[in-house]
């Protein structure tokens, strides 16, 4: 399956007053590692909408397990790899590494979505084939 790596340097502003990651913080490296994931299959956020038709994917479930604590300063790698593809939704793993020791693992489904016709919200909607094919690896 389709993967990419980011790597992130630690922040103040993402630290509790101990300079531990507050949690919270995760899920938000994670949105943003998603989004280089699209763009590292060639299908950057902006296009992908446009030339899609998309709404966007939004999370529908999330988790993660927290192994050991982040702290201000560190430099982290962060390997986001889609882990299933299904018609309209599919799964990503990303794995919070330093130093080859796993640090946090988070998961989430995303669901492909697109404007409702009748102008009434979001629905689901089939991933497009050129996508999902980048993602199957």
């Amino acid at each position: 399956m389709f993967s990419n790596t980011t790597r992130r340097l630690i922040e103040w502003g993402d630290c509790d007053p101990a300079g531990i990651v507050f949690n919270p913080k995760f899920f938000v490296y994670f949105d943003h590692c998603t989004a280089l994931l699209y763009g590292a299959a060639g299908f950057g956020k902006s296009k992908m909408l446009e030339e899609f038709g998309a709404a966007g994917a939004p999370v529908v479930k999330t988790g993660a397990e927290f192994h050991v604590p982040c702290t201000f300063g560190e430099e982290v790698t962060i390997t986001s790899t889609v882990t299933r593809v299904g018609t309209s939704s599919f799964d990503v793993t990303h794995r919070l590494e330093k130093d080859g020791v796993l640090r946090v693992e988070g998961k989430e489904t995303r669901v492909w979505t697109q404007r409702a016709p009748d102008g009434s919200g979001l629905v689901s909607a089939p991933l497009p084939e050129a996508l999902a094919k980048v993602f199957r690896g």
